[in-house]
């Protein structure tokens, strides 16, 4: 089966109350939107279809040669930004797996047990859901006695006790293409918004007499979406446990993991000691059996194995 992924990063990000898109906000030192693509080359070979609206050329610049771009020249909704994919897949993709480019800490473990799934059982959709405390606007999902996905309401049209359900919808879908450029077809505008939500496959599925499945995330954390600063900053920091973690598996000290801080592709060796308040930048590589005092700042820097950094040094190339 052809696996094309569909990463929707076309709106404004108007919360977050900034000149810079959105998805080119940096979380541990790359582009939002660079996580999202990353995924998708971890779970299909095939380049990503990165759906671009606001100051598309600047993001489309920003990422790179590792996606092909589909332009949503009007933000009428999620069903639309998938439309404007169609010309790219169809004909070449059995599977679109869908999913917006503000999830960063999306996990290939997930997306891939959602393929799975879908992989499992007759109907042509399949999504990843997640019980949670703060909705953050997401969708609510509607359960039928089978078990199977029977609706999703969104937090707008939602009434008082659906918005009281805790399974949401994140966003994250993955289709049988053919029967998707169908549904798309039949999808009509919401009548609060006057948009095209993709959240309507799963009525059009069920009318059809489709199941529709859905495997419910196991860290809720997964989905979080990136719509403020705060939100940044709470990801920031789940990221910057995440890869510490990494490095203390592979056998690297941290005296004090809080207050240590590492860019996302720095690379360390085993048996290096690394003291409190060290910052490791940019495409830093670090040796085995080094040792970092307190306060050292490295930046694209290249240490050796076995060197020794004194407390509060900083380490940057030569001419920078």
């Amino acid at each position: 089966m052809n696996l094309a992924v569909v990463i929707f990063a076309a709106g404004k990000g108007t919360r977050m109350h900034s000149s810079l898109p959105k998805v080119l906000h940096p979380l541990a030192g790359k582009p939002m939107i660079q996580y999202g693509i990353d995924l998708a080359l971890r779970v299909s070979p095939e380049p990503p279809v990165l759906i671009l609206g606001h100051e598309a050329e600047r993001v489309w610049a920003a990422v790179g040669a590792d996606v092909r771009v589909a332009i949503q020249a009007e933000q009428l909704g999620t069903a639309h930004a998938v439309m404007q994919a169609q010309s790219l897949l169809q004909n070449s993709a059995d599977l679109v797996l869908a999913y917006a480019g503000d999830m960063p800490l999306l996990t290939p473990e997930s997306l891939r047990a959602v393929v799975a799934l879908h992989g499992a059982h007759d109907g042509p959709m399949t999504m990843l859901t997640a019980v949670v405390n703060d909705p953050r606007g997401f969708g609510r999902i509607i359960r039928g006695q089978e078990g199977d996905v029977v609706a999703i309401v969104e937090e707008v049209e939602a009434t008082e006790e659906q918005r009281s359900i805790r399974e949401l919808n994140p966003g994250v879908y993955c289709f049988d293409a053919d029967w998707l450029w169908d549904a798309l077809a039949r999808i009509q505008p919401s009548a609060v918004k006057g948009e095209y939500y993709l959240t309507d496959t799963v009525a059009l599925s069920v009318a059809d007499g489709h199941p529709v499945k859905a495997i419910v995330a196991d860290d809720a954390e997964e989905v979080m979406g990136i719509n403020t600063r705060l939100h940044l900053a709470e990801a920031e920091a789940i990221l910057r446990t995440r890869i510490n973690h990494s490095l203390m598996l592979s056998g690297v000290t941290l005296i004090d993991p809080a207050a240590t801080y590492v860019m996302s592709g720095v690379s360390v060796g085993e048996d290096t000691t690394i003291w409190p308040g060290v910052c490791l930048l940019g495409s830093t590589t670090v040796g085995r059996g080094c040792e970092i005092g307190p306060h050292a700042v490295l930046i694209d820097y290249q240490l050796e194995d076995g060197a020794s950094v004194p407390a509060g040094a900083r380490l940057t190339p030569a001419g920078m």
